[in-house]
């Protein structure tokens, strides 16, 4: 069968295949030579570009247009940060720090932020018509794009060329100017209907891989250069346009002028531009394939240099890269011929063959026999054949041009039909015909040995360079099958490295290495100088004596300063008897002082070796009992943060210790064995019991075995020692048996076997004596200097180190649709709902949705008027039918709910399909449920509501009680229920008396008469306003004066004229405060207080006190930003940040309006805290303990109570506001608590939880007593959640319905506000309008109550997150009950 598929495939060319060998290894054995760029300078008729740190060139008005992606343009612009545009930049502050996509069109071979002040290089640039430099651009895109581009004649081209550039720097005295410079090229090339771009790297060109950021430059943080394309920011609001980033790493920025995607190391090739739709830059795909570039489109065919790029290589010896599954596609007819469809497999062997030259060959098909390489030809340009021995290393001097003809004669000459058959090998061998090869396997693969590129080192000749096939070659004679080496490479498997770590494939697999100032064994990486947490679990099986004692998984923390070798352990609730006879095992502790040691010179500690996964197997013999203990533990890896988990066991006896002995322990050495993988020590140890007078002296033997997996594809470090020595010193023990805590600290040094003391002095770097900050290295320098370098993740002088938050300074790698959290020293990324990690771990990628019957319509329910499917996961599905149909959903009928008498007795029912209607008959108002008989002039409330009974008695089933009033018509203060029974009283309002009712049979309350509305004597604001209503007549016009008194008899502070708009503010006395009085149309900002003094203190500077008035408080990320209202209106040019917290993040917000205090959640510091509003006021950390995620925060204000909830420990709390009287309200029947929100008014407390399986909506008292679901169905992700105590409506945003909707308290009555948001994450209610963030817009959006419509929007100028929101009004509101 295998035969007649291959008989049936027409024959494969053996060209394509063989050039396509040849540059590839062309590829790797040369470089680009500086002077091979395209030729520049005055001369060249170069303008020049002013020296400076963020210069720009005047409009370059090409005479013939240029395109790029769909756009036409004649304007360009060169900017010093290694960047082309179709128009003028913007300051570099807002892009040379930030990754791809700009907002602006962008053309980058080099962006970064580059200083050519003081001479240091020059910046030129031209446009060119010149047959020189537009046949060797003619050339390199005909190489790259041998299909597409074969005919490609430029007509002119644009060139810009950096000249030995050099990295901004911050000035220092007496300090010199790096030597590092940068060279690199950028031509455009054009034939009127394409555009393609050349970015070309020469060998030693790139010296320095990226800069520091202007704005943090106390930040030891590098930001690599960014390579690729971006259009610039489409038409609508803040949308991305397609763009392409090749390089953005160090290590690719590294690879530039070492890799090719057109077989010219350094030199690469792009198509940016055409008259044709043009959906994203095409890079060219002959030297590799770039399909993990990424980039913001799907390209077209597979394309990734990305991958290769990221590989590591160094500039003497480019070994072990590895480009696997590279699809090179051929047309039938053409060079390029397809294979019916399919293509073959191109990769690099990880190993050198180290067999002579003369022996690497190519393999004939039929004879089976090798042909010698040196046997091979290949042409220069003109079709003349060069032996590959002859052209020896390459020539510092470049092949010679002149201005017709800049194509250098060593090129390969593009695929053309009448070159088919050139000899593409030395020495003039034959090359197989196109009936010499047979065709390809569909699963072929073409398998080159690896080499070291040094292109300008080795002449070809003496190198073991190899084309070759692996041993298994298909039996049958006709099929010439190659099968690759079935190892693990880095391109598949680098996930399995540390985010610090870089993979390198080698030949028999790939392994991990940490990169610069980080350590550990590359799948675990830790940052040098910082300090290190450990976190875990011991458990025991012990013999203390003759009593046995056990414990389990109780807890075990360390914390260990890496810069001075100091580790401590704590190990908590051991039973006391165990603990008191653990105390002389400092080896507990001591496992984590050997692998975080303060290291000599030569010396590795052994999380260098073993990384976060290892074994620590012990055992320990006392003397003289022999009593016997072993210790296994276990390292589990890192976690989320960098905590190494480890777990604990001890299993053995001991000797019995007595209670408030203490254990003393000498400074001890020890000496480390190392093999490949295993780590062992023997030792003896001897320690003093005291109390009081008593001095006893023990001793026991140490065996110790710690087994680890090393990575054996690397070559071995012949100069690591085969012993070390560990020095112990400060060893202490201690048990305190009042907090159960067992604990062990050590320091630590591990350095070369002493032999004599060295009279010499140490340096402080390796004696721990240094100075620098616990999360510093220490530098070393001569004799006994140092210097301090704050350790990765921290900034500072080296002295004194605080975190850096990364997520909030930008310098971070989470991608789109990520959130970034911060950690100390460093970050982690987490996807969004409904993402997931890439390859990189920190881009987000869509999850696929699982078949979902209910929207593919595959379902079998009734049709979506009568029934509703509800999805259950996988295919699995149920119909339902809607409310007004019955039926068990496949099949749903109309409910007549008119014979159901749904409506009120006066009114009458319409039945409609799935529904009905019920309209009042005259005589009567009402909505038809509720039908009321129209007003009669002089009823009393007590009247109006007994005649509203009597019209319901009548209404089946109803127990409705009828009020009784008194001759006067008010209410008696006796009311009894003439069905049920049940007597209590009522106040003047026929309120219920709470604590008075009765049940049916016993004696009646007694009720004294209702009390009158106020037991206090009238006020000033309550005595005035009645004068005035009597010198009015009881009834003012809407222009006189009345004065406005809140319910405890205050003035209110804002006072106006009846109905006009002429107001103004007053003092407590009613006063008017000068100044304020207002026009038409403007209400004035007042605050229920006098006048601010006119002299205020100096706030703290991270703290900007708000203007008075109402207005809006959001967090975001580590600040809570102020945006004051006009109205409804957002004052967005008003805006500014109220409180910096650095490195926090703020979730959770809420306003306490009677002591003008803000309250938030923070994520990172675990804590609740708050912060007046008043001048100079300070934060004030009210909650510490007991918290991992707080996110939603409600405050009651008349209760003086918040509440919170966790959603890591699932419950909801609350507590004073001083953070007292801490109380658990819930913790069972929660996933993911999220928003909560209070109703002080009527005493209900709201929350969601965003439960995937089951999302749901809750309420219950604020006492935690009836707790019950409000809404459970047709909800997603409801983030947001907020009650309006004016409409009385409890209103949710829904991040996974898109919806805003609103309900009764309830939970009847629900309506859809707006159907159409984009991520909301906190919602607020004010006066007409909703205002929630949004974590797509990353702003604050304005929402209509009553249209739904979106009204206004504040997008911060600092683009990241927005989380919580609250409002804050000039004093509290009342609601009504």
């Amino acid at each position: 069968m295998q035969g007649d598929r291959v008989a049936r495939r027409p024959a494969l060319s053996s060209l394509p295949v063989l050039l396509l060998l040849l540059l590839l290894l062309l590829s790797r054995a040369l470089a680009l030579h500086p002077d091979e760029l395209f030729p520049h300078g005055e001369s060249w008729g170069d303008q020049l570009l002013q020296e400076g740190d963020d210069e720009s060139s005047a409009v370059v008005k090409l005479a013939n247009p240029l395109h790029f992606y769909e756009a036409r343009f004649s304007n360009l612009y060169v900017g010093t940060n290694g960047i082309i545009s179709t128009r003028d930049f913007p300051r570099e502050t807002e892009y040379v720090d930030y990754d791809f996509p700009t907002d602006f069109p962008a053309i980058a071979p080099f962006l970064a932020d580059i200083d050519t002040s003081h001479g240091r290089g020059r910046i030129l640039y031209r446009e060119d018509t010149s047959p020189a430099v537009l046949g060797l651009a003619a050339h390199y895109v005909r190489t790259g794009f041998p299909r597409s581009a074969v005919r490609f004649t430029p007509t002119h081209a644009f060139l810009a060329t950096w000249e030995q550039v050099g990295a901004y720097e911050e000035v220092k005295r007496g300090a010199l100017p790096s030597g590092e410079l940068n060279t690199f090229q950028a031509v455009l090339a054009s034939d009127g209907s394409d555009t393609y771009a050349l970015f070309l790297y020469p060998a030693n060109g790139l010296q320095f891989f990226g800069t520091r950021p202007k704005e943090s430059y106390t930040v030891q943080l590098q930001l690599p250069a960014r390579v690729g394309f971006c259009r610039g920011e489409a038409d609508d609001l803040k949308s991305e346009g397609p763009y392409l980033s090749l390089a953005s790493t160090e290590q690719s920025v590294k690879n530039l002028y070492q890799l090719s995607n057109l077989g010219v190391p350094g030199v690469w090739a792009f198509h940016i531009g055409s008259t044709l739709p043009l959906d994203n830059v095409r890079p060219a795909t002959v030297g590799g394939d770039l399909s993990a570039a990424h980039s913001s489109v799907p390209l077209g065919r597979s394309f990734s240099h990305a991958t290769a790029l990221e590989s590591d290589y160094n500039e003497d010896n480019l070994d072990y890269y590895d480009v696997n599954e590279e699809e090179a596609d051929y047309l039938p007819g053409e060079p390029e011929e397809s294979l019916n469809g399919r293509s073959s497999t191109v990769s690099f062997l990880s190993k050198v063959d180290t067999r002579p030259l003369e022996e690497s060959a190519t393999l004939d098909p039929h004879t089976k026999e090798g042909t010698s390489l040196r046997e091979v030809e290949t042409p220069d340009l003109k079709g003349q054949v060069e032996p590959w021995a002859e052209r020896g290393n390459r020539s510092p001097a470049p092949p010679k041009v002149d201005r017709d003809s800049l194509v250098p004669s060593w090129e390969t000459p593009p695929l053309s039909p009448e070159n088919r058959s050139i000899q593409p090998y030395p020495d003039g061998g034959p090359v197989p015909s196109e009936m010499d090869v047979p065709p390809a396997h569909p699963e072929e693969e073409i398998v080159l040995r690896n080499y070291p590129a040094s292109g300008h080192s080795t002449p070809l000749s003496r190198e073991t360079y190899e084309v070759g096939v692996e041993d298994n070659i298909g039996s049958n004679t006709e099929v010439f099958t190659y099968n690759g080496a079935n190892k693990e490479t880095c391109e598949h498997n680098h996930r399995q490295c540390s985010q610090h770590a870089f993979c390198t494939d080698y030949a028999t697999g790939f392994c991990c290495h940490c990169q610069s100032r980080f350590y550990g064994n590359g799948r675990h990486c830790l940052p040098e100088g910082a300090p290190h947490r450990v976190n875990g679990k011991v458990s025991g099986h012990l013999h203390v004596g003759h009593t046995p004692v056990h414990f389990t998984d109780v807890d075990l923390h360390a914390y260990v300063v890496g810069n001075d070798g100091r580790a401590y352990t704590a190990i908590s609730h051991i039973p006391q008897p165990a603990a008191q006879a653990l105390l002389p095992l400092t080896p507990i502790g001591g496992l984590f002082g050997w692998l975080f040691a303060l290291e000599k010179p030569g010396s590795e500690n052994g999380f260098s070796l073993t990384g976060a996964a290892f074994i620590h197997d012990m055992e320990v013999t006392f003397y003289p009992g022999e009593e016997r203990v072993r210790i296994t533990q276990t390292a589990e890896g890192l976690d989320s943060e960098n905590y190494l988990s480890i777990k604990t066991n001890i299993q053995g006896q001991v000797p019995y210790v007595p209670a408030n002995f203490t254990a003393h322990i000498s400074p001890y050495k020890e000496l480390y064995h190392y093999s490949d993988s295993a780590v062992t020590s023997t030792s003896s140890r001897e320690y003093s019991l005291t109390f009081g007078a008593i001095n006893q002296t023990w001793s026991y033997r140490v065996h110790q075995n710690i087994t680890y997996q090393v990575c054996k594809h690397a070559p071995r470090r012949p100069t690591f020692p085969a012993t070390q020595q560990l020095n112990v010193d400060r060893v202490f023990a201690l048990y305190n048996d009042e907090e159960r805590v067992l604990r062990f600290a050590v320091t630590n040094q591990i350095g070369p076997v002493e032999e004599d003391a060295d009279p010499s002095p140490v340096n402080p770097c390796y004696d721990g004596s240094h100075t620098c900050d616990t999360t510093a290295r220490c530098h070393p320098g001569t004799g006994v200097d140092y210097t301090c370098e704050c350790a990765s993740g921290y900034q500072g002088d080296g002295r004194s180190c605080v975190d850096e938050n990364e997520c909030a300074t930008g310098f971070h790698r989470c991608g789109p649709n990520s959130v970034c959290i911060n950690l100390p020293g460093s970050y982690r990324c987490e996807c969004r709902s409904g993402y997931e990690f890439a390859d990189d771990r920190y881009t987000c990628i869509l999850i696929t949705p699982p078949s979902n019957p209910c929207e593919d319509g595959s379902h079998t329910c009734a049709p979506a008027g009568q029934a509703r499917c509800v999805h259950h996961g996988g295919g699995v599905f149920s119909c339902a039918c809607l409310p007004g149909y019955a039926g068990d959903g496949h099949q749903c009928t109309d409910v007549d709910e008119c014979s159901e008498n749904r409506c009120h007795p006066a009114a009458t029912c319409y039945n409609t399909p799935g529904s009905f209607s019920c309209r009042c008959q005259p005589g009567y108002h009402g909505d038809g449920f509720q039908c009321l008989p129209d007003s009669a002039p002089g009823l009393t409330p007590c009247e109006q509501q007994q005649r509203h009974a009597q019209a319901q008695y009548a209404y089946a089933g109803a127990r409705l009680h009828i009020p009784q009033c008194d001759e006067r018509g008010n209410f008696l203060p006796l009311q009894c229920h003439g069905s049920t029974g049940f007597c209590w009283c009522v106040d003047h309002d026929g309120h219920e008396v709470p604590g008075t009712q009765t049940p049916p049979g016993s004696t009646p309350p007694h009720c004294g008469p209702p009390p009158e509305p106020t037991q206090r004597p009238p006020t000033v604001c309550e005595r005035w306003r009645e004068n005035l209503l009597e010198h009015y007549g009881g009834s003012p016009r809407d222009d006189q004066y009345v004065p406005q008194c809140d319910d405890l008899g205050h003035f209110v502070p804002l006072q106006c004229h009846g109905k006009s708009d002429f107001c103004w503010c007053v003092d407590k006395d009613g006063r008017e405060v000068q100044g304020t009085r207002s026009q038409p149309g403007i209400t004035p900002a007042c605050i229920p207080t006098v006048a601010p003094p006119t002299v205020r203190p100096t706030p703290r500077p991270d703290v900007t006190p708000p203007s008075v008035g109402t207005f809006l408080l959001y967090t975001q990320g580590q600040k809570i930003g102020h945006l004051p209202l006009n109205g409804t209106r957002l004052q967005k040019d008003a805006a500014k940040t109220l409180l910096s917290l650095h490195g926090s993040i703020i979730v959770g917000i809420d306003y306490d309006c009677r002591e003008r205090m803000v309250y938030w959640t923070d994520v990172t510091g675990r804590t609740i805290s708050r912060v007046s509003l008043e001048l100079g006021a300070e934060p004030e950390t009210i909650v510490n303990s007991g918290l991992i995620s707080p996110e939603g925060l409600a405050i009651d204000h008349i209760r003086r109570t918040m509440y919170w909830t966790d959603s890591v420990l699932d419950k909801i709390e609350r507590a004073q506001l001083d953070g007292s009287e801490r109380r658990v309200l819930f913790h069972t029947d929660l996933v993911n608590p999220r928003a909560i929100a209070v109703d002080p008014i009527r005493g209900n407390l709201y929350w969601t939880d965003w439960n995937r399986e089951a999302p749901k909506i809750e309420a219950s008292s604020l006492d935690g007593e009836n707790r019950r679901i409000l809404i459970n169905t047709d909800i997603g992700l409801p983030n947001a959640l907020t009650f309006d105590s004016f409409s009385k409506l409890l209103c949710w945003a829904d991040a996974g319905t898109k919806k805003l909707e609103c309900t009764l308290p309830d939970g009847t009555g629900r309506r859809v506000i707006q159907n159409n948001l984009k991520y909301p994450f906190g919602i607020v209610s004010y006066a007409d309008h909703f205002y929630h963030t949004d974590w797509r817009r990353d702003g604050v959006v304005a929402v209509n109550k009553d249209s739904g419509q979106f009204t206004d929007e504040y997008l911060p100028e600092q683009r990241s997150h927005l989380y919580g929101i609250t409002v804050v009004y000039p004093y509290c509101p009342t609601g009504r009950k």
